[in-house]
């Protein structure tokens, strides 16, 4: 077989595997493997939708990651980080007042606030950027953004006149609400990514839709639900277009964190298409002969759009691969979303991948070989042909 001197160039751009490896780690493991190929060359852009993990591929892109200490999510100092390039600042739920920030088996319904997403908000103004982006995905609480107002300033009081920071189980108990000191977002693009459409009341609500994923029984949806209608009531005694805003789709995003970002003016994109654009991928994709892809569990939520589809609607010609933790759709391909092949590291391994980052870098760079292998079949490079002739020929010499 004879190789022609051209490389084949291959853009490994993947998300995160939850539990087991940064989306740059998914990509190092994935090149290491491609990097065994001769006439392969790789690029990493590790990618993420607005969930956690989007400040770490900031930081992946370029953005310079600034440590800030803010409360988690029932109140314990934690340090969190943000991604500032100069210009655009980024700031993340996940790793202020999300799920992952709560001790093991510690969910917290009713007493859990979003106030240390507003530390990390206010820690990011401090930067005086052009932009800033809130990546909302992975939320623990369900306090409709009250815990983040406080920390910009607004000062929520009792029926006593005593000030408090609500959560999600004491939004009742606010009488009044003083935005005196609120701090001010003028001249400031405020962008709030992601990919959820629902409001903030009502059955398709916050509370409803979400509250049981954080640990909230019927009886807490009820009260959250109620809540978050207070609150909403209280805004609008205040002087802001609560009730607008509160319909708007999105605004039960992260516990309600969607409803305060558009008090504050924010611009609702999808997560998946902004990041994408934030990053560069486009001129990137361009640039490849192969692009590979990916997440830790593909199931019917990805088919909603998320970053795998996202990724290979916005390719040109080259052909899209998927390498994954899990298939739960049990399909080898996506051919009417353009993804040629999938992998799952599940089906190579009858260990729990996703809680061990050693085996899951190991099957990635094994996959990475073959990918390699595979694409410079494909491309003309060994032999004529597509890129699923070439893995349904390279499928078949590893059964002889």
């Amino acid at each position: 077989m004879s190789l022609s001197t051209d490389a084949l160039r291959v853009l490994v751009a993947p998300d995160k595997f939850k539990g087991s490896l940064s989306a740059a780690q998914v990509a190092a493991a994935l090149g290491a493997g491609l990097a065994c190929r001769p006439h392969v060359v790789w690029r990493a852009l590790p990618l993420a939708d607005g969930g956690d993990g989007s400040v770490a591929a900031a930081a992946s892109a370029g953005f310079t990651s600034i440590p800030a200490a803010v409360a988690g999510p029932i109140g314990e100092p934690t340090t969190t980080h943000l991604a500032f390039d100069g210009t655009t600042a980024v700031v993340e739920v996940a790793t202020t007042c999300g799920l992952q920030m709560l001790p093991p088996g510690g969910l917290a319904p009713l007493a859990s606030t979003s106030a240390g997403f507003g530390e990390a908000m206010r820690a990011a103004l401090g930067l005086r950027p052009n932009r800033l982006v809130l990546a909302l995905g992975g939320s623990a609480t369900t306090d409709g953004g009250a815990g983040l107002l406080s920390a910009l300033g607004a000062v929520f009081l009792d029926r006593l006149g005593r000030p408090f920071v609500p959560s999600g189980g004491t939004l009742r108990d606010i009488s009044r609400i003083d935005l005196g000191g609120l701090a001010s977002l003028e001249g400031i693009e405020v962008v709030a990514a992601n990919d959820v459409e629902n409001p903030l009341l009502g059955p398709c609500g916050a509370a409803p839709v979400y509250g049981p994923q954080k640990g909230a029984t019927s009886d807490d949806v009820a009260a959250l639900d109620a809540g978050l209608a207070h609150l909403v009531q209280r805004l609008d005694d205040a002087g802001l277009p609560a009730s607008s805003c509160a319909g708007t789709p999105g605004a039960g995003s992260a516990g309600g964190l969607g409803f305060a970002a558009l008090l504050l003016g924010a611009r609702m994109v999808s997560g998946a298409d902004f990041f994408l654009d934030l990053f560069g991928f486009d001129t990137a994709a361009a640039e490849a002969d192969l692009v590979i892809t990916g997440e830790g569990k593909l199931d019917e939520q990805t088919l909603s759009g998320k970053l795998p589809l996202a990724v290979a609607r916005r390719v040109g010609k080259a052909p899209v691969v998927a390498v994954v933790g899990h298939n739960a759709l049990g399909r080898d391909a996506l051919p009417e979303h353009g993804i040629e092949r999938i992998w799952a590291l599940s089906d190579l391994s009858e260990r729990d991948t996703s809680r061990d980052s050693e085996l899951s870098a190991a099957l990635l760079e094994q996959l990475g070989q073959e990918i390699g292998l595979a694409g410079l079949a494909s491309s003309g490079r060994v032999v004529g042909g597509s890129f699923s002739a070439a893995l349904e020929s390279l499928d078949a010499a590893s059964h002889t």
